[in-house]
């Protein structure tokens, strides 16, 4: 059966890494379209590889993967079973080494980041009995990770990122330009250089991720109303956004079962990390009742 436990980092880590999310399943052999996401991606795979394809297939036993503005695919073998990171572009520095536009639009095997230490991390995580045993070492492994002294980004970087989460991708780049004090081009060139993408495209990110995931979750509004919720022109402006950034149509997406990122909003939650607002450790019904 199904399994999908989501835990929240240790304070420590706040601001660093958003959650963690275990999962188990199986199913009939086949491709994953990785979605474009407003958080670097880091996966420990606890049976198997993650198996890209495309320009440059290559397998990953773990692997860290920068903001996208494409799908990112991946066949399976039927079997999913491992751990995802959700990390802020800002966590890169700390944790990773590198800001997160070195990461952007690629996947990196996390040996490549961190040495020794990344295999020595996904081989005592498939050892640990339950899902609370490997969130705990992953707290305590980031933790000793985390170096806070690897540079803070440009405060006008950080608060045009945050302008544009904040109004969900909807804001010009130019009057977002105007209200950090920079030209545009030379926001876009800052912006594009320390998180990876240039602003319009990591508009259009924020803008793409809330869209999925009112389509995932229990509202399950049509894709008409969607449309209208996220600020796109119309729902033929959003089935061209699908088909874009993610290699698929909406109702082609829909009929796959969720990924970890998704999971959160079909099972009913508020948001990419309202599990973070729950309990120490949130488990969710797929069929099983997880450990805690």
């Amino acid at each position: 059966m199904p399994e999908y436990v989501r835990r929240r980092a240790a304070p420590r880590l706040r601001g660093l890494v958003s959650g963690y999310s275990g999962y188990r399943w199986s199913g009939a052999p086949g491709l994953h379209h990785g979605l474009p996401s407003t958080h670097l991606t880091l996966v420990v795979c606890l049976s198997g590889t993650l198996d890209f394809v495309g320009r440059r297939p290559a397998s990953f036993v773990s692997v860290a993967g920068g903001l996208h503005d494409g799908p990112v695919v991946m066949s399976h073998h039927g079997l999913q079973y491992g751990l995802q990171l959700d990390v802020p572009w800002r966590g890169a520095r700390a944790l990773l080494g590198v800001p997160a536009g070195e990461l952007a639009g690629d996947v990196i095997g996390l040996p490549d980041l961190l040495g020794d230490r990344a295999d020595e991390l996904a081989e005592r995580l498939a050892a640990a009995p339950t899902w609370r045993h490997r969130f705990r070492l992953l707290d305590t492994t980031l933790s000793g990770l985390a170096d806070h002294g690897r540079g803070e980004p440009p405060a006008e970087v950080a608060q045009a990122w945050r302008r544009l989460t904040e109004t969900a991708g909807s804001l010009r780049i130019g009057a977002l330009a105007r209200e950090v004090g920079w030209s545009r081009r030379h926001l876009t060139s800052r912006f594009q250089r320390e998180i990876g993408l240039p602003p319009k495209a990591a508009a259009r990110v924020i803008r793409f991720e809330r869209a999925r995931r009112l389509l995932r979750s229990r509202s399950r509004p049509s894709l008409a109303e969607t449309a209208a919720e996220c600020g796109y022109a119309d729902q033929a402006h959003l089935a061209r956004d699908f088909r874009a950034l993610g290699g698929l149509t909406a109702t082609q997406w829909l009929a796959e079962f969720p990924s970890v990122q998704d999971l959160d909003a079909a099972l009913g939650d508020d948001g990419p990390h309202a599990a973070d607002r729950s309990p120490e450790t949130c488990s969710y019904s797929l069929g099983v009742v997880h450990d805690r």
